[in-house]
């Protein structure tokens, strides 16, 4: 059954009520609120990520060996200040360039003068580093430097930095003429204690030299003066004088990788205090720091025409032992004219080696030059080592030297010359030998056997056997006869000397007892033994005639001597002289 709908009938007389409708306000929904927030969260998500986004550099290095995008870090004294974040190579595909972002607060310290490179391990100059990338990876390593204008392209060092920018001390500047063993990180010390090292080298633009910076800790940067001296200490040092050997080395790293000493010598004056970044020379070793240094030079030619075997540049030139230069140049010359080698030697002679006393000027130089190799100065080559056999020059006088002048003509003054010892006694004996090769030696030994043949017979000969025999005799009879005049002398001198004696006793005896009363008969005593004395010497004198017959008698006796031994001869050579006669013949 269905349902009816009851018909609602409008009365016309009854109006129909209007509904009542209320004004409803517009209100934004909450959900209209999500979007809102998400984007002011969003805004200051990136406010605070721009805002504390440090800034975005580039390296460049030659190789990124160890180094990963998104990995490899930046660090400085082992914190982290940003990390590599892209990696690629360069146009020209000569080097590697590294993206990297830092952290905000590197903003502060980055400037063109900011250092990185690539820590690893390594081992240089004596040292091992980075042993912890071993593990760990490799980073970049950080350096600050000092401040400057702002950058964010820098070119990495190939090799860390030895000293960094925090670190307290003063930089040095060495100019040597070679590197020798040194190295970078090779150690300065100080009394055999380390102070520093060295941080770079570099050879200058003309080649003639090498710089060498170096770094010394404070506070021992504080004791390098305006005169310390600097000097390779790298190796041992042998020094051999009266005292024997020394060997001195400033510790065994210097002898491995080499290094440099520094003091200031006694016999200077310290100066002033050196400033960061002041030049020094650096010395070969520590012997040379004491040699003064000299702007007075003049430079001389040598010619020597014999053999300079051990000479070389740099051998000292002596005067009298003092060393007044050294050796320049070695040439070889020869002279067309004279058909001869020639070797020029250009020597340095330093002036103010020499002090002058008195007042000298300079035009008297000249003058006084020409004066001294008039009174022989010469330039000789002398033997410095006979182990070695080094030469070196010498100059002193030779009076005996052919006389020579100064040849101002030219470039340098050449100096008169002459040849060693060695050379003027091979010269001589040169000399020796030609002169013998002209004597007629066989001659000489013929006739010299001859003399020695013929004095042999002579002396063999039985004619000399007699004439010695009666010569012995001779002497034989003379020397009888002497002791005959002995005898005959003796007992007179003997009874001289005993009156002599007997009269000196009977004076002493006079002076004693009666001394003021017989004085005058003690002179006249005296007087007569005086006589007496020189009456014995008279008689025994050369001039003396007793002397003089004993001389004639002795003559008389050889003569008589020499008659019989004639005699003798010619009785020997003509027996019948006995019985006819000398002269007569049967």
């Amino acid at each position: 059954m269905s349902e009816e709908i009851p018909l609602i009938v409008e009365d016309e007389d009854h109006e129909l009520p209007e509904a009542v409708v209320s004004a409803r306000k517009h209100q934004i929904s909450i959900v209209w609120f999500v979007p809102l927030i998400a984007v002011l969260i969003g805004g200051w998500l990136v406010y605070k990520t721009l805002s504390e986004k440090g800034p975005t550099i580039s390296i460049s290095f030659k190789s990124a060996e160890g180094l990963e995008a998104g990995k490899t870090k930046i660090k400085y004294k082992d914190v982290e200040l940003g990390q590599v974040t892209e990696i690629r190579l360069t146009p020209d595909l000569s080097r590697v360039l590294v993206t990297a972002e830092l952290v905000k607060e590197a903003k502060e310290f980055l400037s063109a003068n900011t250092r990185f490179w690539i820590v690893r391990a390594r081992v240089a100059a004596g040292q091992v580093s980075g042993l912890g990338t071993l593990f760990s990876g490799a980073y970049i390593g950080l350096d600050p430097g000092n401040p400057g204008l702002p950058g964010t392209q820098f070119v990495g060092l190939e090799t860390p930095p030895v000293v960094t920018t925090d670190l307290p001390g003063s930089h040095y500047i060495l100019h040597a003429s070679p590197l020798g063993s040194l190295d970078i990180g090779a150690p300065v010390y100080f009394r055999q204690i380390k102070v520093g090292q060295v941080i770079a080298y570099e050879l200058q633009p003309d080649g003639e030299a090498v710089t060498i910076k170096i770094f010394i800790n404070d506070p021992i940067d504080k004791l390098v003066y305006q005169n310390t001296r600097f000097w390779n200490a790298s190796g041992l040092d042998f020094a051999v004088d009266a005292g024997g050997i020394r060997v001195n080395t400033e510790s065994l790293v210097t002898i491995l990788i080499g290094g440099i000493a520094f003091d200031t010598p006694a016999n200077l004056e310290p100066g002033g205090l050196a400033e960061d970044g002041e030049n020094f020379q650096l010395y070969e070793s520590r012997e040379r720091i004491f040699d003064k240094t000299y702007t007075d030079k003049t430079r001389w030619l040598l010619h020597f025409e014999g053999s300079i075997r051990g000479l070389t540049v740099g051998s000292p030139v002596e005067f009298r032992g003092i060393p007044v230069g050294q050796v320049l140049d070695i040439n070889m010359e020869y002279d067309a004219a004279k058909k001869v080698f020639l070797i020029p030697v250009l020597i340095e002679i330093e002036q103010e080696r020499i002090k002058v006393v008195g007042e000298m000027q300079d035009s008297d130089r000249k003058w006084q030059n020409d004066y001294l190799v008039e009174q022989g100065l010469r330039a000789q080559l002398k033997t410095g080592s006979l182990i070695t056999g080094q030469l070196y020059v010498d100059l002193d006088f030779h009076p005996n030297a052919e006389p020579a002048q100064i040849n101002w003509e030219g470039r340098y003054p050449q100096m008169p010359t002459v040849p060693t010892s060695i050379e003027e006694i091979t010269t001589s004996l040169t000399h020796l030998l030609k002169k013998l090769e002209k004597l007629p030696i066989e001659q000489i030994g013929n006739d010299l056997r001859d003399t020695v043949q013929g004095a042999k017979r002579l002396v063999n000969s039985a004619e000399l056997q007699e004439a010695l025999a009666a010569l012995n005799q001779a002497l034989n009879q003379a020397q009888q006869f002497a002791a005959t005049l002995n005898e005959v002398i003796t007992p007179e001198l003997r009874s001289a000397v005993a009156n002599l004696s007997t009269t000196l006793k009977h004076t002493r005896k006079l002076a004693q007892n009666f001394d003021q009363t017989v004085v005058p008969e003690l002179d006249a005593t005296l007087k007569e033994a005086r006589a007496t004395l020189s009456a014995i010497k008279v008689s025994v004198s050369k001039d003396s005639p007793l002397y003089y017959e004993l001389m004639r008698v002795l003559k008389e006796l050889t003569g008589a001597a020499r008659s019989i031994r004639l005699m003798a001869d010619y009785l020997e050579r003509n027996p019948d002289a006995l019985i006819y006669g000398k002269g007569k013949r049967r």
